[in-house]
């Protein structure tokens, strides 16, 4: 039985994308000619530049038409690629450190290796932490605007363990999450992984369009909503009193779950009170000191009403049981001698003097970021391609990020983000230069 029309153009243009006959950027003919050149149906010709898609060969952009993708790329643009390799500068991924830390580490373990308290490091904690570790941690959250109890506090491996406990304990497969149109990409695999709906929210420079959240919830039976109002990982905003206090009221009004992801809330120095402070009863926080203190620290922190303890407990307790009693003792030691927060506060002055150099090197092009954060949200011109400069970026042993991974809606924008806190300033400087040259030979 020959192959169905349609396959057989799909595999003419997979062989013709994979050979070079057409090369990225090359713009394919609209879904009308492309029906009328072959005669075939429009939705057949639909039905072809789909697959091509779903295969990774084009890309549909609404207005503009299908190009050709680079397919040389990493996979999703930097949410499936590791860490950039030798010799490569990585804009991708942000792993903040200030000089000295590696002998504070030395420091902690030499202190542990004499602790009187060494051998309950080797048997089982409890599932959220032992009740001293989580009113410390409690303790040190009071800097940003919590006023809680060690009953509401879980101690988790990490903030994304802390996402994904919360989503396990408390929604379930189908249920709505309502997030902005561009968001963390950890709760878009989070999200794919346990079967919950996406439902985008437009965004702006200065926070998400919560009259179109409004508008959705009385369309959608929407469960849940993920925010992070102080330091929004791409775009930098951090909401302001007015806006937390419209989308607390519209949680209210449908009954919607907040969480609250704040892993960037420490270098907002006076942001407004957190949600949780605002709406306790329906309001979970997520944070952690992967980025405040070391990536490879994987201690966070669950703070939620007191009738979820004993769900996010028993979904601790399946998952990992506890957290690595090793980890929770340096960070304990961290948080009680006040390393925690010298490093916090080292760290908003290193990330403000990374978003000056940035302001220098990328002056005159249209980008936005919090001048006290490590990332930075650059947009493209409409008629720029996203994935070539990103290409052309990576051949020149610069990693970054594209908009994919960030995007909830099927079109993402023209734009990359630059994380600024991977790599000492001097390299930094130089690699945001080249940053700027690249995109120039795009544009201009």
């Amino acid at each position: 039985m020959p192959r169905a029309r349609y396959k057989q153009l799909v595999d003419r243009f997979a062989d013709e994308i994979r050979s070079g006959q057409l090369p990225p950027g090359t713009q394919l003919p609209t879904h009308r000619q492309l029906a009328a050149e072959q005669r075939i149906a429009l939705v057949t010709a639909t039905r072809v530049y789909a697959e091509l898609e779903q295969m990774g060969l084009v890309s549909g952009e609404t207005g503009r038409g299908t190009f050709v993708r680079e397919t040389a790329l990493p996979p999703g643009h930097g949410i499936d690629q590791p860490p950039a390799t030798e010799g490569m500068v990585d804009l991708n991924f942000n792993s903040p450190s200030i000089p000295g830390q590696s002998n504070l580490l030395r420091q902690a373990l030499r202190q542990l290796s004499i602790s009187g308290d060494l051998e309950s490091l080797l048997h089982y904690q409890p599932h959220g932490g032992r009740r001293h570790e989580r009113a410390l941690l409690a303790r040190h959250f009071e800097a940003r605007g919590l006023n809680i109890d060690a009953d509401q506090l879980l101690i988790v491996s990490g903030a994304q363990q802390g996402l994904a406990a919360t989503a396990m304990s408390l929604l379930q497969p189908g249920d709505v999450v309502a997030v902005d149109a561009l968001t963390y990409p950890g709760f878009k695999v989070l999200a794919e992984v346990q079967r919950l709906e996406l439902l985008p929210i437009p965004v702006s420079d200065d926070g998400p369009d919560l009259q179109s959240l409004a508008q959705r919830c009385q369309q959608r039976r929407v469960k849940a909503v993920y925010s992070m109002p102080t330091l929004h990982n791409p775009l930098g905003w951090v909401m302001n009193s007015g806006q937390r206090q419209q989308l607390i009221a519209i949680a209210r009004q449908h009954n919607l779950l907040i969480i609250e992801d704040a892993a960037y809330a420490f270098l907002a120095e006076t942001p407004p009170p957190p949600l949780f402070t605002l709406a306790p009863e329906r309001t979970v926080y997520i944070s952690g000191l992967s980025k405040s203190v070391a990536t490879g620290l994987r201690i966070g922190c669950i703070v939620a009403p007191v009738h979820y303890i004993p769900l996010l407990e028993r979904t601790i307790r399946a998952t990992t049981w506890n957290t690595p009693a090793l980890m929770t003792a340096i960070a304990y030691g961290w948080i009680a001698d006040g390393t925690v927060a010298q490093l916090e506060s080292e760290k908003r002055r290193d990330a403000s003097a990374r978003q000056a150099i940035a302001r220098t090197a990328l002056a005159g092009l249209d980008y936005v970021a919090h001048p006290a954060s490590y990332f930075i949200w650059l947009r493209l011109p409409e008629d720029a391609r996203t994935d070539l400069i990103v290409m052309a970026l990576i051949n020149a042993r610069i990693s970054v990020s594209g908009a994919e991974p960030f995007a909830v809606t099927d079109n993402p924008p023209h734009a990359i983000r630059l994380a600024l806190g991977s790599v000492d300033t001097d390299t930094l400087t130089t690699a945001l230069q080249q940053v700027r040259e690249i995109i120039g030979r795009y544009l201009y």
